[in-house]
């Protein structure tokens, strides 16, 4: 029996029977995925091989307007788990805010939780840490460098670090690993932008956080306490890694290039798309790049997407083997977007459409109308405040007020919108979307200046700036801008 046929056979008996979960609290899997951008087959982009993640979409609710607050994981990450807006928190760009600087959290523990799995962790729930949840790799303060003293990132959030690190050691080389123990970071020179040369997946630390994240789901079955896991992929975030297997299924497929991919025009483009640029590539690196060589960067950061997916069928197969699915709440996070030569860049470092919008699928069993696709614009912030909707914590304190609003009744088909704008920030640029233009600007003491406006009518990567034609939209937008 196939596997999607083994799950679809399970829901099933779940409807007809009697759950025997009906009185506990619901278990939470939160899934935080790299770089994913909506470029998956339940998004309508067929040429990705992402069966699993669809199958968990048609089971759930799959966002199609989801938006991050910040285009890089440390302040995008530290958003979800703050529920803080970097209006009031000030994190607009960089990767080590929850351990240096203004906003770092403090190892004090005080009368109201600074994250999230802290706040479950203070309702009773066991919690567990796989992979890269927070900023770093494994939830320890170490540099890319290794440099560090590997305190937690989040104080107070978790019972369990339980990140596998195989042969490339504690700190970042899982995240920027290669083959047999080699990473970018180990001083070997090791820098290719692409390798699938492995056969199996727990020959790269994605597969063996699935591994562990399945045997900690079979620890945490017959607990009387409910969990909390949060299960981090570093892929498909560069370099472009995954078995031979997944390269194989995706180097000859047919599929679309790049929208604009000679140019955009933008004052808030990332030139050149530094980190991108400096890996060893098997082709000729030239900027822009030329189609065969877009392509092949193209369709390996698709390889490391059918990695990622079949690591979550994985987990979710087993969550259904364990009888966990109809108590436990599934979340499918991209921490951003991605650019993948849209408008001549490769990179998430900018203020646009691409970089800004992610991946979000959510499975709340007993709640979620499945296989709803809904266009309701919503933001990363958002997600804190529905997770505490929806296993109905007693403890809701936190150290400070809750930015977001509940997806709730988006989840069960009651509503269909929650935000009419949501706004998201790099560096000094403010970026502002509506249901139909982006509009981006960069304040002023004297009010705000290269002001640009986009029209997402004409698709996810809008080149021409429309700001001139159209100064009502302009003024209405600046005006909702926190």
């Amino acid at each position: 029996m196939t596997k999607f046929l083994t799950r679809m056979v399970y829901a099933a008996a779940l409807f007809v029977g009697t759950s025997a979960f009906a009185d506990k609290p619901m278990n939470v899997l939160f899934i935080a995925i790299d770089d994913l951008r909506t470029e998956l087959g339940s998004y309508g982009e067929t040429h990705v091989p992402s069966p699993y993640l669809d199958q968990l979409a048609s089971e759930g609710v799959l966002f199609l307007n989801h938006y991050v607050h910040v285009p890089t994981c440390g302040a995008s990450r530290y958003a979800l788990l703050t529920g803080r807006h970097p209006s009031e928190s000030r994190v607009t760009n960089g990767n080590n805010h929850f351990y240096r600087g203004p906003a770092q959290l403090s190892h004090d523990l005080t009368d109201a939780a600074q994250t999230m799995p802290e706040l479950f962790r203070r309702n009773g729930y066991y919690t567990v840490n796989i992979g890269k949840i927070s900023h770093t790799a494994d939830g320890r303060v170490f540099e890319y460098n290794g440099k560090g003293d590997g305190r937690d990132e989040m104080p107070h959030a978790w019972d369990k670090l339980a990140t596998p690190f195989g042969m490339w050691g504690r700190g970042w080389g899982v995240f920027f690993a290669y083959a047999n123990g080699v990473h970018r970071e180990d001083g070997s020179g090791a820098q290719d932008l692409m390798e699938f040369t492995v056969k199996n997946d727990d020959d790269l630390p994605d597969g063996l956080n699935a591994t562990v994240a399945i045997k900690k789901l079979r620890e945490l079955k017959d607990r009387e306490v409910p969990f909390f896991m949060g299960l981090g992929f570093y892929k498909p975030h560069l370099p472009f890694v995954a078995p031979k297997q997944d390269w194989d299924a995706v180097k000859d497929i047919t599929a679309p290039d790049a929208q604009h991919p000679e140019y955009h025009p933008s004052a808030y483009k990332n030139e050149k798309s530094g980190e991108f640029y400096k890996y060893t590539t098997p082709y000729e690196k030239t900027y822009p790049l030329d189609h065969d060589a877009r392509m092949t960067a193209r369709r390996a950061y698709w390889a490391c997407v059918r990695y990622v997916d079949r690591q979550v069928g994985r987990v979710l197969d087993e969550l259904d083997s364990l009888g966990l699915r109809d108590n436990t709440i599934v979340v499918v996070w991209g921490d951003h977007g991605w650019n993948l030569g849209d408008g001549a860049q490769w990179a998430k470092h900018v203020a646009h459409e691409r970089a800004l919008k992610s991946a979000l699928i959510v499975r709340a069993p007993g709640i979620t109308e499945s296989g709803l696709r809904t266009e309701a614009i919503v933001q990363t912030t958002d997600l804190y405040p529905t997770l505490i909707d929806l296993c109905d914590l007693g403890e809701t304190r936190t150290e400070f007020p809750l930015f977001g609003r509940s997806l709730k009744p988006v989840l069960s088909g009651d509503s269909s919108t929650i935000h009419e704008t949501v706004t998201s920030y790099w560096r000094n640029a403010e970026s502002i979307r509506d249901d139909r233009y982006r509009l981006i600007a960069t304040r002023t003491e004297g009010g705000f200046d290269n002001i640009e406006l986009y029209d997402l009518d004409d698709g996810p990567d809008p080149v021409h700036n429309i700001a001139k034609d159209h100064p009502d939209i302009v003024e209405r937008l600046l005006d909702q801008l926190p």
